[in-house]
């Protein structure tokens, strides 16, 4: 990754600040600031929010720092006036180069950028104060009760409460708590709100560490205020690496700092606040899609304010406006969920690199198993690293075998080995929990008439309909298209002929429950939780507590339940299909596929029974196989390494990625093929294509591919631009760059 821009944080004042006019960026794909004039009596400075006109509405635009915009020559009194500035802190110079350097290397409009800096508008606002009650003069004729007396005795301690906390300590309702207040018994005030994560002490005593943990997170903590740095650790799942970093967050809090650390889903939240918690003794703040808009509006503006310390978020948390910035952490670095991709093309684990750059402070990635990239980086000497090799407190690592689907395959219509059964058996009897991997949502992945042969597929993607049992449909993973299934096959007509091809998690659950019908069984997708408990992270995080507490004996899941869990009586872990991954061109696959099952071997057997995990795969000879059971990581990663390099694929090159859609599939055909006419040519760069992606129609958009691929020393961002304005794109078509990417759907 080479930086198209300067790094830079000095802030100059505003161009043409003196002359009544300011450049104003805006949240939308426009690459560049618009001028608007300055009232009389608005003082505004370099990053201030602003209300300015645009159409015949007001939006939200940021004063920017910009040398001339493409209107500066308009004079000032022909243009619009700024409507006013909002009562915020300004966005830090060192978010602006950010939002300037991401869109320089993804190739994106800077205003598209800096909609990801504005997403919650509402944080722009000064947070509303809120009504709580205290004790007041109680009226010698109050009327007694005992719900009275009871709320009367809690305010006895002069604290200020809401009427809901009075109402819940006291066991009543709020129509007392309303009396009392009538009555002047309790007397309302103002109180401000309470910034998430305000109040978290980087002095608060941790646990005792083992000798290596202490050493890895003394390492880390002698790199808080000493710049920039890059550091992978790289621990065996079970380690403590979780320990470890938050001693840097820890470090930061002391050094006055913030610090933020980037979960690749949500779905991890659960169980990393409950550690966070227990080494800090609060929650840190949330950021995620799933968090509340009046939450987010709180985290935005405690962010920006300095107040909140330590926000834990997803990818998008990258483009909070933290004014003291202390340390960068990603978790699971290694992770193709950091990858965003649409709208903004980007990977977060490299933008937080950057915005680490820019900050001056350290990041730690953080892995069992690391990314290519990053120990090709280590190797290079751009990384430091640092090495946890021992599952913490003495577990040891989980036994891997393999089981031969060639030699044991399954009965017709049944996906368990006799080995993974037999085994299950013997972990239920003995009183400790299995878990069935899968990674594949629904019941099963092909729905086809027995008749003809007909493929039920969606209308709107080149993709097969998924039956989702439990809920009666069938479901297009990629668009969102749901479907009962048809009572006849509209191509033969013959009824009742459709017929489940392979498995899905429900299908697994199935005939586990045949298998074990005694046994207290969970389904965990994103999309199923539990059967009556909903989908999200809420649901999610019950379903992980009853798993904990031993409420339950089989677990079946997919990816979600691969990593970051801590499940104690879990000693067995059997993959149903080690392959799935394996298949398909992508140039990570190996890579891909050895991380998700060694991450999912990790759940099994880390307290202190030992754990056991089957494999079942039809290629046991497969490198991935090989080196799970072999526990030869490095090896297998020298050999990945080596591949990449004769191929000169990433990281030994550099690819970027025209993705052309539309609705009419020969206009989009035509505009690939003169992006392929105009394509650069040279003895650095090669071009690939046109052809149809993988995934040809999404959504009800044809799509085309070009690849670009030049080598390492090359920018490709000129020439990405340069290739793109060389040929007129009508609108109806839209034209995305991928640069570096990782999905080649």
């Amino acid at each position: 990754m080479s930086g198209p821009i300067s790094t830079s944080t000095s802030t100059p004042h505003v161009s043409g600040a003196a002359a009544g006019r300011v450049p104003v960026l805006l949240p939308y794909p426009f690459g560049e600031p618009f001028d608007y004039s300055v009232p009389a009596g608005l003082a505004l400075a370099v990053g201030d929010y602003v209300r300015v006109p645009l159409g015949p509405r007001e939006t939200v635009g940021v004063v920017w720092d910009a040398p001339q915009s493409r209107d500066s020559r308009i004079e000032s009194k022909r243009l619009k006036a700024v409507a006013g500035r909002f009562d915020a802190p300004p966005m830090p110079a060192a978010t602006r180069r950010f939002i300037e350097w991401v869109a320089a290397y993804v190739v994106a409009p800077t205003g598209a950028v800096l909609r990801m800096a504005l997403s919650s508008t509402g944080g722009l606002e000064p947070p509303r104060a809120s009504v709580a009650f205290r004790l007041g003069s109680v009226p010698p004729s109050l009327k007694r009760s005992h719900a009275r007396e009871r709320v009367l005795a809690i305010a006895a301690d002069g604290l200020a409460r809401s009427a809901s906390e009075f109402a819940d300590l006291a066991g009543c309702g709020l129509a007392v708590v309303r009396g009392l207040a009538d009555a002047g018994a309790l007397v309302a005030v103002s109180v401000p709100p309470r910034m998430p994560a305000a109040d978290i002490d980087g002095a608060y005593p941790g646990p005792a560490l083992a000798e290596d943990q202490q050493v890895a997170a003394d390492a880390l903590v002698a790199q808080v205020g000493s710049g920039f740095s890059v550091t992978l650790l790289d621990g065996v799942t079970g380690s403590g690496k979780t320990e470890v970093y938050f001693e840097l967050v820890a470090a930061a809090l002391r050094a006055g700092k913030q610090a933020l650390v980037l979960l690749p889903e949500i779905a991890l939240s659960a169980q990393f606040l409950q550690r966070f918690e227990r080494r800090f003794g609060t929650r840190p703040a949330l950021w995620h899609s799933d968090v509340s808009s009046t939450q987010r509006r709180l985290v935005w503006r405690g962010v920006a304010e300095g107040t909140t310390k330590v926000v834990v978020g997803a990818r998008s948390a990258l483009f909070l406006p933290f004014p003291e910035l202390g340390a960068i952490i990603v978790d699971e670095e290694h992770e193709s969920a950091f990858k965003q991709e649409d709208g903004v093309i980007y990977h977060a684990r490299d933008m937080a690199i950057v915005r680490a750059s820019i900050e001056q402070v350290p990041i730690a990635l953080v892995s069992a198993t690391p990314s290519l990239e990053s120990i090709v980086n280590v190797e290079i000497g751009r990384f430091t690293k640092l090495d946890l090799p021992s599952r913490h407190a003495g577990a040891s690592k989980p036994a891997i075998e393999l089981v031969d689907l060639r030699k044991e395959p399954p009965p017709r219509n049944r996906f368990l080995s006799k080995t993974v059964i037999d085994a299950i058996s013997e972990t239920l009897a003995r009183g400790e929990q299995a878990m069935l991997f899968l990674n594949r949502r629904g019941y099963a992945p092909l729905t086809l008439c027995r008749a003809c042969g007909h493929r039920l597929r969606c209308p709107n993607c080149t993709a097969w309909l998924v039956e989702h049992r439990f809920h009666r449909t069938l479901l297009c993973h990629h668009c969102g298209h749901a479907e009962r299934q048809p009572e006849t096959c509209e191509n033969c007509g013959t009824a009742d002929s459709f017929a489940a091809v392979g498995p899905g998690i429900e299908r697994i659950a199935e005939e586990a429950g045949a298998l074990w019908p005694e046994a207290r069984t969970i389904l965990l997708a994103s999309d199923t939780v539990g059967a009556g408990m909903g989908a999200g992270p809420a649901a999610l995080d019950e379903a992980i507590r009853k798993v904990q507490a031993h409420e339950i004996d089989l677990v079946i899941g997919t990816q979600i339940v691969a990593k970051g869990h801590h499940f104690p009586m879990l000693t067995l872990v059997g993959v149903v299909d080690a392959d799935l991954g394996l298949a398909g061109g992508d140039l990570r696959a190996s890579e891909r596929t050895y991380q998700l099952l060694h991450q999912v071997a990790g759940r099994a057997g880390r307290a202190e029974r030992p754990g056991r995990v089957l494999v079942q795969t039809w290629m046991p000879e497969h490198r991935v196989m090989q080196a799970l059971v072999s526990d030869r990581r490095d090896a297998f990663l020298r050999v990945e390494a080596e591949e990449r390099q004769v191929a000169r694929m990433p990281p030994y090159s550099r690819l970027a990625a025209l993705i052309v859609s539309g609705a009419d599939q020969a206009q989009v055909d035509q505009i690939a093929r003169d992006l392929a006419k105009a394509a650069p040519r040279s003895d650095t760069v090669q071009v690939l294509g046109p052809a149809p992606a993988p995934l040809a129609l999404l959504r009800g958009r044809h799509r085309r591919r070009l690849l670009l691929k030049a080598r390492k020393d090359v920018p490709v961002q000129p020439l990405l631009r340069a290739w793109v304005d060389a040929v007129e794109i009508p609108s109806s078509i839209r034209v995305q760059i991928d640069v570096d990417p990782y999905s080649f759907l």
